[in-house]
């Protein structure tokens, strides 16, 4: 039985994706145990970034575990350097964010070995001094280890904490989490998905919370039909073709990538886009989508009946490029197509290379399917701006700007409140993973509607 709201059992410090998107992690404290949730990284300025990535709130190796809510960047990106820095313990995830992760953790310690080179070739002819990566690819693997998988709906113990992972309908294996501590319940929404979505199964609701978590994103605004944003995709694809360009998407690799590829198939196959080719040029996001086939337990009756009939990942038109020579030999090519690469914030991996060859290119398009965080390039151009800096060098836009947030894994303010309406009872609820206006928005929707809700500080404790 919960218990009424008064002193709680558990508490938590809130220590990133506060007041903004990135860098997930909080602290949870229930008697002498201490667990993370999520353990992310932070992306926006580099040399903040590189601040905020290398020290933690706590010392590493007095942490019991570590509570994965999913296997995107800024919840996981992290771990390796919690676990060069001395943390020991299990990192808790479900079997389809355990697969995703370690290949998430392997790609960012490729990508940062990558960028760091680039950088330092521009930093030489500066003068400047070099620039090293957050961790290389053995920090990764010891982190990868460590991942230990619990399925959905499976009380698990942490010390004096019970956690129970639930469908939070974001991405592939990705878990809301309930933990449970003297009869006490908090929840952490994670990314909290939309309702409806391809791929993955509608977000669950979970038992009366006595303090939640939850993100907020989109905490201020309302999303598109998907209906219309899936006309957009359309309309920019023959657009620009039309005009003789290329369609650039930066996508998230785990879920934005599947999801946008598997609508331009249903687009080709209804004859509403013309008959070109769409590029996969992401390592990771290949990989990727041989782990979503590999889970098909998480996936909704939509795509599962449509797997009855042919693969949706692995139509015709789809091209998968795997190597650097293959990469740079298509953004070299003149050829009219779709690229779809990484990173979906446009600030690091193969995006950058397409991008740098096609920002002065009035005939293409770049189009956003997903949020820009800010301070990132993806936000910086998604805002308008006439110049941006690739590889540290400064380029004139003139490639056209779209977006299309509808695509948006997560939920908006609207579905936000209907899945919190649906829950038993909250009794405090805190915004977390959103902007500062988004965050304070969708507080101020919460309280007015009986839920008593607040955006933390960073370094407050509830």
């Amino acid at each position: 039985m919960v218990k009424p709201t008064g002193e709680f059992a558990i508490r938590v410090t809130f220590h990133g994706a506060v007041r903004t998107v990135t860098g997930s992690l909080h602290m949870v404290e229930a008697g002498d145990t201490r667990v993370y949730l999520d353990c992310g990284l932070f992306q926006g300025r580099r040399a903040e970034a590189a601040d905020r990535n290398r020290s933690f709130p706590t010392a590493p190796g007095d942490l019991d575990a570590v509570i994965l809510s999913h296997a995107h960047l800024d919840h996981c990106g992290n771990l390796p350097t919690l676990v060069a820095q001395g943390f020991r313990g299990p990192i808790y995830c479900t079997p389809a964010t355990r697969d995703l992760a370690a290949l998430v953790l392997r790609d960012s310690a490729k990508v940062q070995r990558q960028d760091a080179q680039v950088v330092n070739r521009h930093h030489r002819r500066q003068g400047l001094p070099a620039v090293e990566p957050l961790y290389d690819g053995r920090a990764a693997e010891r982190a990868i280890a460590r991942l230990t998988t619990v399925p959905y709906g499976r009380p698990f113990r942490v010390g004096s904490v019970t956690a129970t992972f639930h469908e939070a309908g974001h991405i592939l294996g990705s878990a809301m989490v309930l933990l449970e501590a003297d009869g006490q319940r908090l929840g952490f929404t994670g990314d909290l998905g939309r309702p409806g979505t391809a791929i993955v199964r509608d977000p669950e609701v979970p038992p009366a919370l006595d303090l939640l978590l939850i993100e907020s994103t989109y905490g201020d605004r309302e999303h598109a039909p998907r209906a219309e944003a899936e006309a957009h995709l359309a309309a920019v694809v023959r657009e620009t073709v039309g005009r003789g360009g290329r369609v650039l998407i930066p996508a998230f690799a785990l879920g934005r990538v599947q999801e946008v590829a598997y609508t331009l198939h249903l687009q080709r196959e209804a004859g509403l886009i013309p008959a070109i080719a769409v590029y996969m040029d992401s390592p990771m996001a290949t990989d990727a989508t041989e782990i979503f086939r590999a889970h098909p337990e998480c996936f909704d009756e939509e795509i599962l009946a449509h797997l009855k009939r042919h693969d949706p990942f692995g139509f015709g038109a789809l091209r998968y490029v795997r190597t650097p020579a293959e990469s740079r030999a298509l953004s070299a090519s003149g050829e009219p197509c779709v690229v779809i690469a990484t990173s979906g914030m446009a600030e690091a991996g193969r995006i950058l290379s397409h991008l740098r060859d096609r920002i002065g290119d009035p005939r293409s398009t770049l189009l956003f399917v997903g949020y820009q965080a800010e301070h990132t390039l993806g936000r910086r151009l998604s805002d308008g701006a006439p110049e941006a800096r690739i590889y540290g060098q400064p380029h004139k836009v003139a490639i056209r700007i779209e977006r299309a947030d509808a695509f948006s894994a997560h939920a908006d303010r609207n579905e936000l409140l209907a899945w919190a309406a649906r829950v038993p009872r909250i009794g405090r609820a805190f915004c977390v993973h959103g902007d500062e206006a988004a965050a304070e928005a969708l507080a101020g929707t919460l309280t007015s509607v009986g839920v008593p809700a607040e955006v933390p500080v960073a370094g407050q404790t509830v």
